[in-house]
C-alpha cells in the first residue's frame, strides 16, 4: 500500500449517507455473485408467479444477455416502478409472515441490485390488462407493449458499469454451466413446469411438464434413473420424498446431491451430514452418492432468512430433521439381497437389439470394474484372459491360502461338496423345481465357479453373477458389527502368539489405544520396544493375514484416534477387518459352499453391495440371454 492510500485511508471523512446507486451496487454484490445469480432470482420470481411455462434465453454464457419469460400472473402497471425500489415486495409485510415465508423470493431486493450492475427492462402483463407495459430501470420510463399474459425480464450488458467485477467472470462455456445448474435446480424442485433454454439462439434443453420420476430421469440422466430408488416418508407434519441412487452409482464429484427444503434448493450441512451418515454402512473412500430429496414442513419450523443468497437454512429442532432423513435414507438402502433384483439397477434392464446386447453387459462390467476395486483392474483382466503375471506385479492376494470360515458360511442341509461334479450333474444337485420359482431363495442355487472368482447362480429369471469376495465381506462387515453393537464380539486366542517388527509409531499407538483394541476384540502387546505380538484377534477374522490385519488396525488407530475410530471411522475401520478374512480371488470353492454363500447374501442387509460401494452381484435375465443367441427370431 503506497504513502498516498494510507494518508487518504487515515484522513477524516464526513459521516453521510451513500447514494442510492451505490447502496445498490454493495447489495448487488451479495445478491449478484454472476450471471448464474441472476438466473436464479429472476426464475425464483417466475415459480412464486404462479408459472406454468418458462422459457430462459441467454447470450455468451449470460453476460451479454439474459432473457426469462413466464406466463404466471404478472404485475400491474401501476407497480412497476415499486418492483424496482429495494426492499419492496408482495411477498411479505409483517414480521410474522417474514417468519413463516413459504415463497422463494421475500427480501424485495433482487431486481433492484441486478439493475443496478445492468441494463434492465421489464414487462409485464396482468389477465385483466388491455395489453402489456415496459418499463425501463435506467430512466423509469413506461410505455405499452406487445406480449401475454405474464412477466419478461431483460437484463444485458451484465457489469457494463462495474468492470473490476466483470474481470472475475469465467469463460462463456464456464459461465454458461453455472446458468443451467441454476436451471436443474428449478426444474427437479417444480416438475409441473414446463422449461425451455436456448443459448446463442441455439436450443439446448426442454423439459415438458411432468411427474418427478420424468423430471429427475430427463435432467439427471438415465444412469440415475436406472439406479434410483424411490423414498417417501412422513413423520408428523414433516415429509421427506424423492430418489436416492445406489451405491454403485455413486460419482466422483458430489454434482448430483440436491435438496429442497419447501421447494427451496439449499446446501445445509445437517441435511448433507445425514444423507451421506445412511451411506456410510455401504460407500466409503472419495464416492459420493447421487439423490434428490425434498423436505416439506410447516413454514415456521425453518428459517430461510439466514444468508442473501436464501441457499442456507436453520431449523428449529434441527436433531429431528436430522434422524429422520439419516433412518429414512438408511431404511431405503438396507433392502434384502434379491429385492431388486440387481445390484447395479432399480428398473429392467433396457431392452436392446441383439447387435447391442452384448455391448451392454459388456458396458456393465466396465462400469463395475471402474468403481474402486480392491485388486487393480490390470490384473483382474489379466487373469480373465489366462495371461501370466510378472513376479513383481504379481498380488500377494493371488497366492494366498485363504480359508472360508465356517462360522460365517453356514452349509446347506443334504448337499455334498462337487467341486469336481461335471456341468451335467449340476442340474441333479438342485431342490426340485427351487431354481424355478425363486420364492424361498431370490438369488437362485449355485451351478459353477468362474475363474476362481465369481460364482454363477441359476434362480427365476435367468442367471445370477457374484461377487464371492465383494459378497463374503458384506456378510462379514455386518456379523462383526452386530456383535460389536451387542457387545458380543468371540475373541480367538491364537495358539502361538504372532509376532512381527513395528515402528515406534505402532507400538506407541498399541499402548497408547489397548483400552480400544481390546473393545475390538484384538489383544496387541509390545514385547520389546521394537516387536508386536499379537495373542488374539476377533473369531470371525481367525483365518485373515494376521499380521497385515494388525498393521491396519494400528494404522487407522494412529490416524483418527481411539474414540474417533469407534464413533466415527468405525464403518471403516469394520470394513478393513471384513476386507482381510472375505474369501480371496482363486479360492476353490464347493456347490456346498457356494449355495451357504448365497443364502448368507440373502439374510444380510445391504447385500447388493460390499463395504466399498461396488456390486456384489448382477443379474442377466434370460430374455437378455436369449437375444444374444437370437432365441426365438
Amino acid at each position: 500500500m503506497s504513502a498516498e492510500t494510507r494518508s487518504a485511508l487515515s484522513s477524516r471523512r464526513a459521516i453521510r449517507p451513500l447514494p442510492d446507486q451505490l447502496v445498490s451496487q454493495i447489495a448487488a454484490g451479495e445478491v449478484v455473485e454472476r450471471p448464474a445469480s441472476v438466473v436464479k432470482e429472476l426464475l425464483e420470481n417466475a415459480v412464486d408467479s404462479g408459472a406454468t411455462q418458462l422459457q430462459v434465453r441467454l447470450e455468451e454464457g449470460g453476460v451479454r444477455r439474459i432473457l426469462i419469460a413466464d406466463n404466471g400472473g404478472g404485475i400491474p402497471a401501476d407497480e412497476l416502478p415499486f418492483a424496482l425500489m429495494r426492499h419492496a415486495t408482495s411477498k411479505i409485510a409483517t414480521l410474522g409472515e417474514l417468519e413463516s415465508v413459504l415463497t422463494l423470493g421475500f427480501r424485495g431486493e433482487a431486481l433492484a441490485s441486478i439493475a443496478s450492475v445492468s441494463r434492465l427492462t421489464l414487462t409485464s402483463r396482468t389477465a385483466d390488462a388491455a395489453h402489456a407495459t415496459q418499463i425501463d430501470a435506467d430512466n423509469g420510463a413506461m410505455q405499452p407493449a406487445a406480449g401475454g399474459a405474464g412477466t419478461t425480464v431483460d437484463v444485458q450488458h451484465l457489469y457494463f458499469n462495474t468492470p473490476a467485477r466483470r474481470k472475475f467472470l469465467k469463460t462463456e462455456q464456464t459461465e454458461l454451466g453455472h446458468c443451467l445448474d441454476m436451471i436443474r435446480r428449478v426444474a427437479l424442485a417444480r416438475p409441473d413446469i414446463a422449461i425451455s433454454v436456448h443459448h446463442n439462439g441455439k436450443p439446448l434443453e426442454h423439459w415438458n411438464a411432468s411427474d418427478a420420476a420424468v423430471r429427475t430421469a430427463q435432467v439427471l440422466g438415465n444412469d440415475f434413473a436406472q439406479a434410483r430408488l424411490p423414498l417417501d416418508e412422513s413423520a408428523d407434519t414433516v415429509h421427506l420424498y424423492g430418489f436416492v441412487g445406489l451405491p454403485t452409482a455413486s460419482r466422483g464429484r458430489p454434482d448430483q446431491q440436491y435438496f429442497f427444503v419447501n421447494g427451496r434448493f439449499v446446501r445445509d450441512k445437517l441435511l448433507t451430514h445425514a444423507v451421506r451418515s445412511a451411506y456410510q454402512d455401504v460407500l466409503h473412500g472419495d464416492r459420493f452418492p447421487a439423490y434428490v430429496l425434498c423436505l416439506d414442513l410447516p413454514p415456521e419450523a425453518v428459517d430461510v432468512n439466514v444468508h442473501p443468497s436464501k441457499i442456507e437454512v436453520r431449523f428449529r429442532e434441527s436433531r429431528a430433521i436430522h434422524q429422520l432423513v439419516y433412518h429414512a435414507v438408511q431404511r431405503v438402502l438396507a433392502k434384502q439381497a434379491g429385492e431388486q433384483g440387481d445390484s447395479l439397477r432399480t428398473t429392467p434392464a433396457p431392452v436392446l437389439p441383439p447387435s447391442d446386447a452384448l455391448t451392454w453387459i459388456r458396458s456393465d462390467a466396465a462400469r463395475q470394474t471402474s468403481l474402486g476395486i480392491a485388486q487393480p483392474r490390470q490384473e483382474y483382466l489379466a487373469m480373465m484372459r489366462g495371461d501370466p503375471l510378472p513376479a513383481t506385479s504379481r498380488p500377494a492376494w493371488l497366492d494366498a491360502p485363504v480359508a472360508m470360515p465356517s462360522s460365517s458360511l453356514p452349509t446347506q442341509p443334504g448337499m455334498s461338496p462337487m467341486a469336481d461334479t461335471p456341468p451335467a450333474a449340476f442340474e441333479a444337485t438342485l431342490p426340485q423345481n427351487a431354481a424355478m420359482t425363486g420364492e424361498a431363495h431370490p438369488l437362485g442355487f449355485a451351478l459353477a465357479q468362474l475363474h476362481g472368482i465369481y460364482v454363477l447362480a441359476q434362480n427365476a429369471r435367468g442367471l445370477v453373477l457374484v461377487d464371492m469376495h465383494a459378497a463374503h465381506e458384506r456378510i462379514l462387515y455386518e456379523q462383526i458389527k452386530h456383535a460389536l453393537d451387542a457387545r458380543d464380539l468371540t475373541v480367538q486366542p491364537l495358539l502361538i502368539p504372532l509376532t512381527f517388527p513395528a515402528s515406534p509409531v505402532e507400538t506407541g499407538t498399541a499402548e497408547e489405544h489397548r483400552e480400544t483394541l481390546t473393545l475390538l476384540g484384538f489383544d496387541i502387546a509390545a514385547v520389546s520396544p521394537t516387536v508386536l505380538a499379537v495373542r488374539a484377534v476377533p473369531a470371525l477374522l481367525q483365518d485373515a493375514d494376521v499380521e497385515a490385519l494388525a498393521r491396519d488396525v494400528l494404522r487407522d488407530l494412529h490416524a483418527y484416534g481411539g474414540s474417533r475410530v469407534l464413533a466415527e471411522r468405525r464403518n471403516e475401520l469394520l470394513a478393513t477387518l471384513a476386507c482381510h478374512s472375505a474369501v480371496r480371488a482363486n479360492r476353490k470353492l464347493t456347490l456346498e459352499e457356494m449355495n451357504a454363500l448365497l443364502r448368507q447374501m440373502e439374510a444380510t442387509e445391504r447385500a447388493d453391495q460390499c463395504n466399498h460401494g461396488r456390486p456384489t452381484w448382477v443379474q442377466l435375465p434370460l430374455a437378455d440371454l436369449d437375444r444374444l443367441f437370437l432365441r426365438g427370431q
